[in-house]
C-alpha cells in the first residue's frame, strides 16, 4: 500500500508525533502541513493569520495539502483542515484518513504541557480546556465524516501506531 495516510484531529491529539512514528513503521516519508506551509511562506501560522486572517491561512492550507500529497507519504494536517469541504473530499479520495481521537482532558493537558502559542494562535481567546472543548464540539462530526478510521489517540504513541497499523492491515487484507 502506498496511498498517502492523512492524520486528522484536534490540536494536541498527536498528529506530528504519531505521524513521525508511523512513517518509520510504514517506511513512508513524513510531512506536517503546518510546517510545510510555514517553511514555504517564511511566516508562522500566527503571522499568516495576523496578516491575512483565518481565510487567508485556510486558502494556503488547502494549497499546501494538495502540494504535499504523494504516494508513500504520512501527512499530519492542521486541526482545522477539515473545515473546508474541498479538503475533506480531497483527503478521502486521495488517501486513507485516520482521525486521532482523544478526550478533551487529554488534549488540554498536552497543549498545556507544550503550548507553542506562537505557532498556534488561540481560536476562541478562552482558557485551553474551554477552547479545546468548544472547538472539538464544533469539529468532531467533520473529523468523523472525513475519516476512514477512528483511532484512540489517548494511548502512547507506540500503541496508537499499532492501532493504526492494525486498521490499515484490514484494508490491505481485503
Amino acid at each position: 500500500m502506498t496511498q498517502p495516510i492523512f492524520l486528522i484531529g484536534a490540536r494536541g491529539c498527536g498528529k506530528t508525533t504519531i505521524g513521525q512514528a508511523l512513517t518509520h513503521a510504514c517506511n513512508f516519508r513524513f510531512v506536517d502541513t503546518d510546517l510545510a506551509l510555514q517553511q514555504q511562506s517564511g511566516m508562522s501560522v500566527a503571522d499568516i493569520v495576523a496578516a491575512e486572517g483565518w481565510p487567508g491561512f485556510r486558502a494556503r492550507e488547502t494549497q499546501t495539502l494538495i502540494a504535499v500529497t504523494q504516494p508513500g507519504m504520512v501527512v499530519a494536517t492542521g486541526g482545522g483542515i477539515i473545515l473546508a469541504a474541498e479538503n475533506r473530499q480531497f483527503m478521502r479520495q486521495n488517501g486513507i484518513v485516520v482521525y486521532l481521537n482523544a478526550p478533551v482532558p487529554v488534549l488540554a493537558r498536552r497543549l498545556e504541557a507544550f503550548p507553542e502559542a506562537e505557532q498556534r494562535p488561540t481560536l476562541t481567546g478562552k482558557p485551553i480546556s474551554e477552547e479545546v472543548a468548544e472547538v472539538l464540539a464544533q469539529r468532531d462530526a467533520l473529523y468523523r465524516e472525513t475519516a476512514h478510521y477512528i483511532v484512540d489517540a489517548s494511548a502512547t504513541p507506540d500503541e496508537v501506531v499499532t492501532l493504526i497499523l492494525n486498521s490499515l492491515s484490514l484494508v490491505t487484507a481485503s
